[in-house]
């Protein structure tokens, strides 16, 4: 039996995994690692290692490493952590082969920690740009300390080569978070509305903004632009979901619940929605609004519009149904508008 480990830190890579985990669980010659830390593992943003569970995986090391902070020392401080944890964690598992996906801060901190153990580490999405984030930078370094190579298109393998990995080395499979298009049920709005507790009797739109870090645009200012715009579209509902912990993140989080207090029966704040209620609530969404990659790479397969605010996505290959505008409230308002305008062709 080949032990396969793989690393989940946030509630999105968990979600993109997911089938991937599934087949590797099922498969008589592999045996699954799982080595789950970070957002999962905290309350504030929802102890969703409990979603894994109840999703019939075994987890076999959970990492500590999140500072409750909201600062670039923090993270860099948290990043020192997850090497430390992630270093005895697996020199237990002992795994053949760690699988990471994305680009990160967790995930460099357990890259580091395999490399140095001379464990191969398979690299999924590789070759990507996200020009206003520092993950950026993470996802390149991250591909220089991997073995195997998965990317989502040509043009990201070939961006994988030119880093200097070995062709032969470097597959070009695919977005792997597109799978659930195929292989999961998704939930009718009603049953959607129960599951949320909310009663979803509008058309609504789906929303999430993270911080930028590797970019001028202050995450407070720009949320609550956001915000601003959203106002302008009272007969929409809107489904908030948490920022990741990124530096920046946390300043966020009680602006958004007291947006939602304000008004409970049209705005829902929650952690996190899960894989599955997360791509639900998309299919049944007028349009998914913020500046998460998902609403670039997993969003436009389901006909439909993402609003990308702002410079976190800049520089990812983007579909029509991408409309990206600065993260001021003219702008977000008018591209909101555009969005309820687009017709999409079967």
């Amino acid at each position: 039996m080949k032990k396969i480990a793989v690393f989940t830190g946030t509630r999105a890579e968990y979600g993109l995994l997911y089938w991937l985990l599934k087949d590797i669980q099922a498969h008589r010659s592999l045996e699954l690692q799982l080595l789950v830390s970070a957002m999962h593992l905290s309350p504030e943003f929802g102890m969703t290692y409990k979603q894994i569970q109840s999703d019939g995986f075994k987890i076999t090391e959970k990492i500590e490493m999140l500072l409750s902070s909201d600062s670039a020392v923090g993270t860099v401080k948290s990043m020192g952590l997850g090497v430390i944890g992630f270093a005895d964690a697996l020199n237990r598992m002992k795994p053949d082969l760690l699988i990471i996906l994305g680009d990160r801060f967790e995930a460099l901190a357990a890259a580091q920690a395999a490399m140095i153990l001379r464990i191969p580490i398979a690299h999924i999405h590789g070759g990507e740009i996200t020009e206003g984030a520092y993950d950026d930078a993470i996802r390149h370094a991250i591909t220089k300390l991997s073995l195997l190579h998965f990317t989502s298109t040509d043009a990201h393998r070939n961006r994988v080569i030119q880093l200097g990995e070995h062709p032969n080395r470097v597959f070009n499979v695919g977005a792997v978070g597109l799978d659930h298009l195929q292989r999961t049920e998704l939930m009718s709005i009603n049953n959607l509305s129960t599951s949320l507790n909310f009663n979803l009797d509008k058309p609504y739109f789906l929303v999430t903004y993270h911080p930028v870090t590797a970019a001028f645009e202050p995450a407070k200012e720009s949320f609550l632009n956001l915000l601003q715009a959203l106002e302008q579209f009272p007969r929409h509902q809107i489904i908030l979901t948490y920022p990741n912990a990124d530096d920046g993140g946390r300043e966020i989080i009680p602006l958004l619940e007291e947006y939602a207090a304000k008004s409970p029966e049209r705005v829902l704040a929650i952690p996190s929605l899960g894989q599955k209620r997360y791509l639900s609530a998309v299919k049944h969404a007028q349009a998914v609004v913020g500046n998460s990659s998902s609403g670039i790479i997993e969003v436009p397969s389901f006909k439909v519009p993402t609003i990308n605010i702002g410079e976190r996505q800049r520089g990812r290959m983007a579909a029509k149904s991408v409309i990206s505008c600065p993260p001021t409230t003219t702008a977000i308002f008018k591209a909101l508008n555009s969005s309820l305008k687009m017709i999409f062709l079967m």
